[in-house]
């Protein structure tokens, strides 16, 4: 019996040991929101004729992004992705140094030349895209996968 319960007892030890290591979060102490687990994306150019993006964005789910969108003023031009904006949480949208702190978004417009900073967390994995609405070629959207 003894023998019995000092094998157990080892056991367990050994178990809540390996656990501890395996537990240990990866994230700094502000968690998802830390620097540790933060990554740029390149900008969103939107611009009369241009393609807004060079490449589709893969991104991670619970990782922090951060991408700017910068018109020219070309064109009134906007940009539309309900169902992105409906898989991300935004922590911040900057215009001019004001932050806006929006509980969901679908679209946003540029009526002049200026740049917003977009700020989130990607939640909900699936393929998504954001594009200029009324346009059907592929260089005026960038295509999004969550993972």
């Amino acid at each position: 019996m003894k023998k019995s319960l000092i094998a157990l007892t080892t056991i367990m030890a050994l178990t809540a040991a390996a656990y501890a290591q395996d537990a240990t979060p990866t994230y700094g102490a502000a968690g998802v929101l830390s620097g540790n687990n933060k990554e740029d994306l390149p900008p969103i150019i939107l611009s009369s004729g241009e393609p807004i993006s060079a490449a589709p964005w893969v991104l991670k789910s619970g990782t922090y992004y951060e991408f700017e969108i910068q018109g020219d003023g070309s064109q009134e031009l906007a940009l539309v992705g309900p169902e992105f904006f409906h898989a991300i949480w935004i922590d911040e949208i900057v215009v001019e140094g004001l932050e806006i702190r929006p509980l969901g978004l679908d679209s946003i417009e540029f009526d002049e030349a200026g740049e917003m900073e977009i700020g989130f967390v990607a939640i909900k994995p699936g393929a998504y895209y954001m594009k200029i609405p009324g346009t059907t070629g592929e260089t005026q959207r960038v295509e999004i996968k969550i993972e």
